[in-house]
């Protein structure tokens, strides 16, 4: 049940262009009608490597900002909510054991737990015992989880769309 993670690119001194996505091509600032942090451009200072991580996380910044805004603005659940539903919708089985969801949405036992108990006093999850295991605690999605999902999905992709590209 757990996915492969993506991996970026390792840091080279090569000539060869950087691949695209994160690496390449990136707006010298965020729109300004985001609400959101800029991102700047690459550092030409003498550590690159710096600069390059710090490009990273204010590429992050910006596009969680927008995500978070317009799930919010538009399905009333913020990015954290959205993506335990968009990894539930991905299951096979529609359930989760929650230490394999904490780790792979990288979110603590502690704001995993606060965000299923935000979804579950909406409806749109359950959280069940381990039958075999009492200590584990599985999380599933709702038929009213899904509606959500399925209504916010085109959102959070139009903002990867907008704001990645």
């Amino acid at each position: 049940m757990t996915k492969a993670s993506t991996a970026f690119p390792a840091h080279s001194t090569d000539s060869t262009p950087p691949a695209p996505g994160l690496a390449a091509g990136l707006p010298s600032a965020a729109p300004s009608d985001t609400g959101c942090p800029p991102v700047a451009a690459k550092s030409a200072g003498p550590d690159g490597l710096v600069g390059e991580w710090r490009e990273l996380l204010a590429r992050h910044a910006a596009v969680s900002c927008a995500l978070e805004k317009d799930l919010q603005r538009e399905h009333h659940i913020g990015l954290s909510e959205f993506e335990t539903l968009d990894r539930l919708v991905d299951a096979s089985c529609d359930s989760y054991r929650m230490s394999d969801l904490a780790q792979d949405i990288h979110l603590s036992q502690s704001a995993l737990s606060r965000t299923v108990a935000r979804l579950e006093r909406d409806g749109l999850v359950d959280r069940t015992l381990c039958t075999e295991d009492r200590r584990a605690i599985y999380v599933c999605l709702t038929d009213k989880g899904r509606a959500v999902h399925t209504a916010a999905a085109p959102t959070h992709r139009e903002v990867l769309e907008r704001t990645l590209h």
